[in-house]
């Protein structure tokens, strides 16, 4: 096996018929005999270049609407034989078979299909079957035959041809190789996924998921963990879709406390003015305002000290008003549906500052699949889109809340939803005033989501502390009396909770001795 093979002989099959001319002038430039199919052949003809149908080469014409092309012996034998066997040479000679050193093959697009809402028939016949075919051929035979299967690496290509006068390097192709088979297990993955979800099987047997490339990254959590952001080819607004106007890389710690930012103000999608800070994936200050300048101040008065450094997510454009209060302390990211030019100007002197606009927020109830990485394999769930609403409550207490806390026991549910467990947060007038995350007791974060209110009292100056007169949201049951009473000593006035507890009556009973309203909602959000 000689390391340098020449290019004699290329078979070019395209869906995607992007910089398809440039490519096959190219390689006609350079003495390669083009082979082609269907429409890659007609529109490489009708550019003027030489073109030979695979048709003539297998003695077969195109049948069954196109499904049956290139699934011949003539084919795969030109891809899949051994140059330096003399069995497989005698073989090829005994049959008429010719050696096939390119392939370009890029598949029909399933994965547009299915995203554009095709119905279950239109999908089906999209599964490209010729094209993965060839493709785990030719990657195979990487020794001898280089595999192309994306239009990015047309240009790669044409590089290497140029360094090895006409021929491809085995480094090379090993790379092309891998790709190749990348590319048809993603689409493998697509197809199965899609299948599953077309024919009602909430738990096939096997499960594949698939990822292209954004970004590699210096490092992941901590410097000594490499690291590396794919996207999965979905259009939901989010970090992964969003444009970067300026500031450096995002690293993986900014990629996933935006992605907590954003999913949690793209709760408020229909609401006031609204802004949510996020530090180490969660919430340390959401807060509407009649203006989102007002609405970033009362979430920054949440809790100053962790807001520093944080991510900054808006449910609204940003303007320039917002942009100088944000700019007045450091800040990593600042994610929004768009951003005027007042803004962008004063980010401009910011040049750390991440600023990035998504065209729109996500949609909290869309479904979707969580997969979490354990020894030995993965969990799978669905997304939590749960969703509550006033008719949704149901008033256990003797009191009853009002109308006004009604509105901060639900604005509180929203932002409990996005916090790790145990999770607590009070709320007063549209504003978190104290955040509780991810301790082993509730009662435990229920005093420290307290203590950071009694804390920013004395930043602030302010004459009582901002949980006096509050609602406080959990995001699962009270086991006992005693995270209630907690609230209620803190100044709480109402609470929201699922409910399901055995202890729910003394619970209950509770409430009613500490003057609290109390509603339970029946659905849970623990987010570990």
């Amino acid at each position: 096996m000689t390391d340098l093979v020449s290019l004699r002989r290329a078979l070019i099959s395209v869906s995607d018929k992007t910089n398809l001319l440039e490519l096959g002038r190219a390689l006609a430039g350079r003495g390669v005999e083009l082979l082609s199919t269907g429409g890659s052949a007609r529109t490489l003809r009708e550019a003027g270049l030489e073109v030979r149908d695979v048709a003539d080469l297998t003695g077969f014409p195109e049948m069954m609407d196109g499904r049956v092309k290139t699934l011949h012996p003539k084919v795969h034998g030109g891809l899949l034989a051994l140059r330096d066997d003399a069995g497989h040479r005698a073989a090829m000679e005994e049959h008429g078979i010719e050696a096939i050193d390119l392939l370009v093959v890029n598949l029909y697009p399933f994965e547009a299909t299915v995203a554009r809402g095709a119905g279950y028939d239109e999908a089906v016949e999209n599964i490209d079957i010729g094209g993965p075919a060839m493709i785990r051929a030719a990657a195979k035979n990487h020794g001898f035959v280089t595999t192309i299967v994306d239009i990015e690496d047309y240009d790669a290509l044409l590089v290497e041809l140029d360094q090895n006068a006409g021929a491809t390097s085995r480094p090379f192709r090993q790379v092309m190789a891998q790709r190749a088979y990348a590319r048809t297990a993603a689409y493998d993955a697509a197809v199965s996924s899609w299948m599953a979800g077309a024919i009602g099987e909430p738990a096939p047997r096997r499960r594949a998921v698939a990822g292209t490339l954004r970004q590699t990254m210096r490092y992941g959590e901590n410097p000594h963990q490499a690291a590396a952001f794919y996207t999965d080819g979905t259009d939901r607004p989010g970090v992964a879709t969003a444009h970067q106007h300026q500031g450096k890389a995002l690293s993986y710690n900014n990629i996933n406390d935006t992605d907590a930012a954003f999913e949690l103000v793209s709760e408020f999608a229909d609401a006031a003015p609204t802004c949510v800070i996020v530090k180490h994936a969660n919430p340390c200050g959401v807060a509407q305002g009649a203006t989102l300048a007002e609405a970033y101040g009362r979430a920054f008065d949440c809790d100053r000290t962790s807001a520093f450094g944080g991510i900054v997510a808006l449910n609204r454009p940003l303007d320039g008003p917002t942009a100088e209060a944000i700019a007045g302390i450091f800040t990593e990211v600042v994610i929004a549906p768009g951003a005027d030019d007042a803004a962008r100007a004063v980010f401009a002197a910011k040049k750390n500052l991440r600023l990035l606009t998504t065209e729109g927020l996500g949609d909290p109830r869309a479904a979707g699949d969580v997969w979490r990485q354990v020894s030995g394999g993965y969990l799978v769930q669905d997304k939590d889109a749960g969703h509550i609403t006033r008719d949704d409550l149901t008033v256990v207490t003797k009191r009853a809340p009002s109308d006004d806390q009604i509105d901060d026991l639900l604005f509180a549910w929203r932002v409990a939803k996005h916090v790790k467990s145990n999770a607590i947060v009070y709320v007063r007038d549209g504003a978190t005033v104290g955040v509780g995350a991810g301790q082993m007791s509730r009662v435990d974060s229920t005093r420290i989501a307290a203590q950071k209110a009694l804390d920013m009292a004395r930043v602030l100056d302010l004459p009582a502390p901002p949980t006096q007169g509050s609602v406080v949201a959990s995001d699962a049951f009270f086991p006992f009396p005693d995270g209630l009473l907690t609230a209620a000593e803190a100044g709480a006035r109402a609470v929201i909770q699922p409910g399901g507890s055995v202890r729910d009556d003394e619970v209950i009973a509770a409430a009613d001795g500490a003057g609290l309203a109390m509603v339970f909602t029946g659905m849970r959000h623990f987010r570990h």
